[in-house]
């Protein structure tokens, strides 16, 4: 096979990875941000239970969807990594989450507790399909483009995700004129849609992404028995590769932040008496800034490294918190969504692309299973605060000020990471562990590819 037709099947390749962000978009935008909050209100309502105790058992049940994410997601990736399956895994996880996500439609009146137990699932599937997409990140990309690449592919989602909502927003305002009989029906549509969505456009993934040579052996044993082995190994080296663990720890703090903000402005919206076609509309605001500047992000970290991006992201983040403690109007509202498309996909991207940039790629699924479980485990305690503070205080205003100390704290502990010590690093642990694909011209832990993946093209 010519060098030019596996560049080209290696570019394709590309193209499907990144266009896996915008199938599963869907679920982050529609159902997670927008459409599961307020539908969980309103069922609660149903129930007898007021805006600020919905609050809180929502916020607990976002954590309760996050702690199992990130208490999976290790041994997934580690498993994935000890028998070669990524694509496998990564199939039955999306499949678990576009079923519950459909299911979430046939939810009855005042049956709260079953759209939390749905919701669980489905982020379940979310989070654990994510942990095996963002392991290609490092086998497909060459040294220089990983940083771009994981941008495109938030953006990608930013405008998939976008182009749902504004269908779905149309839905809310009007349902009448879509042969909707109610508002409600227009809801229970988003879930069935966003399902659709993301099982439709998961489809070239599955074709054009090739699953990346395997380097391990077999080990005599189950992979559950193999997978627990893999990750007491990692959990017993993680000293070795100092900077990534430091870049987690800096990671679980600011992630807290992020996750909060995106999970909670709809349900925090409505506990305001926001309207659910006005949050519509302001995420929807947040969508369509997020697409260029997620990409200028991707650029600007080119010139100014991805660490000082992601700093000058979270600095903004701490505006929208104290903005947000103080917001009243909807104006308000969708002023603050602004800010929010302008860093959100860039510090999520960025974060992405430097985590890889210090993986390496004989554990990458096994490492990326720790980055979710950071990021779903870090989600836990915001949405935590929020409900704590819900009732408590009848209010979440106090869990919005209160990420203004994660945002802080963690652009602190990211100032102390040395990310070209962490690629070094990564490096050294592919030539000790596959001293031939690193003799081919690869950069372990910048993203490169190299022969591998162009073989298998």
């Amino acid at each position: 096979m010519s060098q030019a037709r596996t560049e080209a099947d290696r570019r394709r390749a590309l193209r499907a990875w990144t266009f896996y962000d915008w199938a599963n978009s869907s679920f982050a935008t529609s159902v997670q941000a927008a459409a599961a909050g307020p539908f969980f209100a309103s069922l609660a309502a149903a129930a007898g239970i007021g805006p600020g105790q919905a609050t809180a058992y929502w916020g607990y049940a976002s954590s309760a969807a996050l702690a199992v994410v990130s208490l999976s997601g290790p041994l997934l990736g580690a498993a994935s990594d000890s028998s070669g399956r990524r694509k496998r895994f990564l199939g039955v996880f999306a499949a678990l989450g576009v079923l519950a996500t459909a299911a979430i439609a046939a939810v009855g009146p005042g049956q709260w507790m079953a759209l939390a137990g749905l919701y669980v699932l489905a982020s379940l599937g979310f989070g654990g399909a994510n942990v095996f997409y963002e392991s290609f990140l490092p086998h497909l990309c060459r040294p220089g483009e990983i940083d771009r690449v994981s941008s495109r592919g938030f953006a990608l989602g930013y405008a998939g995700g976008g182009l749902l909502l504004a269908m779905h927003a149309l839905w809310l305002a009007d349902p009448s004129r879509f042969a909707m009989p109610s508002l409600d029906a227009a809801v229970r549509l988003v879930f069935v849609s966003a399902a659709a969505w993301w099982a439709l456009f998961s489809i070239p993934f599955f074709l054009r992404v090739p699953e990346p040579t395997w380097s391990g052996r077999p080990s005599g044993g189950s992979t559950t028995v193999e997978a627990f082995r893999r990750l007491g190994r990692t959990l017993r080296s993680i000293r070795r590769y100092r900077e990534l663990a430091r870049f987690l720890l800096a990671f679980w703090v600011y992630g807290d932040g992020v996750g909060t903000v995106q999970k909670m402005a709809a349900v925090y919206g409505a506990e305001l008496g926001f309207e659910l076609p006005e949050m519509v509309a302001a995420l929807l605001i947040s969508q369509i800034a997020g697409v260029p500047f997620t990409l200028l992000f991707g650029r600007l970290a080119s010139r100014f490294g991805a660490k000082n991006m992601l700093q000058a992201g979270l600095g903004i983040y701490v505006l929208i918190a104290l903005g947000g403690f103080l917001m009243s109007t909807i104006t308000h509202f969708y002023l603050l969504a602004l800010l929010v498309g302008m860093v959100q996909g860039g510090v999520q991207s960025l974060s992405r692309s430097l985590f890889a940039s210090m993986t390496p790629r004989a554990k990458s699924a096994e490492f990326f299973g720790f980055y979710s479980a950071s990021q779903r485990f870090a989600g836990i305690f915001g949405p935590l605060a929020f409900g704590l503070s819900g009732q408590l205080f009848g209010s979440g205003r106090a869990g919005i000020a209160s990420l203004v100390a994660f945002f802080v704290l963690g652009a602190w502990l990211l100032r102390q990471v040395d990310e070209k010590k962490g690629a070094q690093q990564a490096a050294r642990e592919d030539r000790e562990t596959n001293p031939v694909a690193s003799d081919s011209g690869d950069a372990p832990g910048q993203g490169g590819s190299g022969r591998r993946a162009e073989q298998r093209g």
